[in-house]
């Protein structure tokens, strides 16, 4: 049927999913064992709200419904492609997936976990091993001295502390 023959209020618009954090093209999806649980606990809580979804409307029922199956979808993918790297496994006289670094830059000591990408987040001093400062500590050991380019800055980094 031709859209002239739509009414302009009974057209929707269209559900826009919100992306998951970013995995760049042919990089493993790593994720430690607390990754792996966050991810499925994140599964079974979009679940259930699909089950107990109450809307007030059928129009408003199937936004809701093709919203968390959007999220569902792009969450099982996620799932399907997840490797569990233990970090106890690794290494623990270098920087690899899973350590906590405590590292000097520009005289401020700062401490980070290098994590999956799903389970990044700064606030909680989490970054994804896929960050430019994961990857440029990725083989260090504890007293290397590296220059990290922030932007239009080099910045000396020391590695302190490595933790498993």
């Amino acid at each position: 049927m031709s859209r002239g023959f739509v009414k302009e209020s009974d057209q929707e618009e269209p559900i826009v999913v919100p992306p998951r954090a970013s995995l760049p093209e042919n990089e493993t999806n790593y994720v430690t064992p607390r990754g792996k649980e966050i991810l499925n606990e994140e599964k079974v809580f979009l679940e259930k709200q699909r089950v107990e979804l109450d809307a007030k409307d059928e129009t408003e029922r199937r936004r809701e419904l093709s919203l968390i199956d959007g999220k569902l979808k792009l969450l099982t993918e996620r799932l399907k492609t997840a490797q569990i790297i233990e970090p106890k496994n690794q290494n623990q006289n270098e920087v690899r997936f899973g350590a906590k670094v405590k590292f000097k830059m520009n005289g401020n000591i700062q401490e980070f976990k290098i994590v999956g990408v799903d389970e990044a987040n700064v606030k909680q001093k989490k970054i994804a091993f896929t960050s430019p400062l994961a990857k440029a500590m990725t083989s260090k050991k504890e007293g290397d001295k590296f220059d990290f380019k922030l932007g239009e800055e080099i910045r000396l980094i020391e590695i302190i502390s490595i933790k498993y």
